[in-house]
């Protein structure tokens, strides 16, 4: 551009909308390296369930890292799911690694929530404590029962599931 001459409107939009090859490549080194996009496409997922420490309530999903995600349905950083701001605090029940993209994690998950939607529930009588601990329990002998299913239908083979026994 030549020094005391405006560029025209038109000229500033094209630069803004087209850049220039120069600009892509400055662009695109800001953005990180081509090691950084092969570490986010070598990320292990990960499938898991959590169970409300408050309410009979459980919730199932995927991420590449469950720690942040737990805090996330906490409350404790932002970005939580919305279906898991009623039964915060929230435990860890089952983790399911292995999977080897978004996709593979993704239909894992769908499985297991449309197996737990379709299996039948029992209904308990007796005491209002029996009925409140044999629902947190129900609610998660409930969800083991359509990962059973899940694993009969997907290929599980390469999947490591780890349920944790100490909700506290």
């Amino acid at each position: 551009m030549k020094k005391g001459v405006r560029p025209s409107l038109r000229s500033l939009r094209t630069s803004i909308l087209r850049p220039s090859s120069k600009n892509r490549q400055t662009k695109r080194s800001s953005r990180g390296s081509k090691a950084t996009a092969e570490t986010k496409a070598d990320r292990s997922w990960y499938a898991y369930l959590i169970v409300s420490t408050q309410l009979p309530k459980t919730y199932v999903g995927v991420t590449t890292n469950f720690s942040r995600r737990l805090k996330q349905h906490n409350g404790e950083l932002k970005g939580g799911a919305k279906a898991s701001l009623a039964g915060r605090p929230w435990a860890c029940a089952c983790i399911i690694e292995g999977f080897r993209d978004r996709s593979k994690a993704c239909e894992f998950e769908w499985k297991w929530k449309n197996f737990s939607r379709k299996l039948p529930r029992r209904n308990v009588t007796g005491s209002v404590e029996r009925q409140e601990h044999h629902r947190a329990l129900s609610l998660l002998q409930h969800r083991e029962a359509a990962l059973k299913k899940v694993e009969h239908s997907f290929d599980c083979s390469h999947l490591q599931i780890h349920w944790q026994h100490n909700l506290e």
